[in-house]
């Protein structure tokens, strides 16, 4: 596809992801409490779309409890600021193992779950999207796999689908987006299609700019897409993504540093991200048009 650049971008900011940066800074949200709050001060600093995992209030470890996913939902559409809510239904498929001479059986670490109970808090809460890792991978640990299998994928995607939530389709790798294109083409994610392309992270896509081209070219014309890369990476992507035509995410799921030596909190991500694009020449776009664009219904919970 050609490179053009994106004149009207749409920032999502990534609230507290599901990874061990509890205990890391201060600013990284646990209770449905703070969550929501660091939401509704990205919106307000400029994020179109927060994209929320959830966590134990106590401990800040990740969590899959519906409860907490409500108390989220209705926190944000109660609090009269405006965003497009997109939960994650990442977890679930996380598969541990003791070690390579124990490969016979999965460690206690391990979350499985069946694609009815992934995707139950979504069908509950109606956000206007959630989250599709649409491939298996190796991911970070040595003996971690997250695990989403062709089948796994197709039931999600169709109880997505069948409870009127648009999917964001999560490529890690061009394989996920080779998936991608076969789920659309059996008619199970409909158009508009949405994509974001994870770089960086261990051990799917590397970061470097002639693989992010890669990816970017293996997105099919009139798809929608985003781009975001770890760390210190996160803020030179979302001038790449820009301009090579895409929308951007940052948030401390990915990113805990404002700068170096100098923790971050979401708002400030995203106030970084809006003087990026708008020094590009580009506008940062509105909840509302991002609706408009992706033909999404803002619903009350069940």
């Amino acid at each position: 596809m050609p490179l053009t650049m994106n004149r009207e971008v749409f920032i999502t900011c990534a609230v507290t992801g599901s990874g061990g940066t509890q205990d890391r800074s201060p600013h990284v949200p646990r209770s449905p409490a703070q969550i929501a709050e660091s939401a509704i001060d990205a919106a307000k600093a400029g994020a179109a779309v927060v994209h929320c995992h959830v966590r134990d209030p106590e401990t800040g470890a990740p969590s899959r409890d519906p409860a907490l996913y409500r108390e989220v939902t209705e926190r944000i559409r109660d609090s009269g600021t405006d965003v497009v809510l997109n939960l994650t239904a990442g977890m679930g498929g996380d598969l541990l193992f003791y070690g390579t001479e124990a490969m016979n059986r999965m460690s206690q670490k391990s979350d499985m779950a069946g694609a009815a109970e992934r995707v139950a808090h979504v069908v509950d809460c109606r956000p206007e999207i959630c989250t599709l890792d649409c491939g298996t991978m190796n991911f970070a640990e040595a003996d971690y796999v997250m695990v989403n299998t062709p089948g796994m994928l197709r039931d999600m995607a169709q109880r997505m689908t069948d409870s009127g939530v648009q999917i964001e389709i999560e490529a890690f790798d061009t394989g996920h987006l080779w998936f991608a294109k076969q789920l659309v083409a059996e008619g199970i994610i409909r158009d508009p299609v949405l994509v974001q392309l994870c770089m960086g992270v261990p051990w799917g896509a590397p970061d470097d700019l002639n693989t992010f081209l890669a990816m970017v070219n293996n997105v099919p014309a009139g798809w929608h897409w985003s781009a975001f890369a770890l760390g210190r990476h996160q803020m030179p992507y979302v001038a790449a993504s820009v301009l090579a035509g895409g929308n951007v995410r940052v948030g401390l799921e990915d990113n805990l540093w404002l700068d170096k030596g100098v923790l971050a909190t979401n708002e400030q991500l995203v106030e970084k991200a809006v003087g990026i694009i708008e020094g590009l020449g580009a506008r940062v776009i509105t909840p509302a048009e991002v609706r408009a664009r992706l033909k999404l219904e803002k619903r009350a919970p069940l």
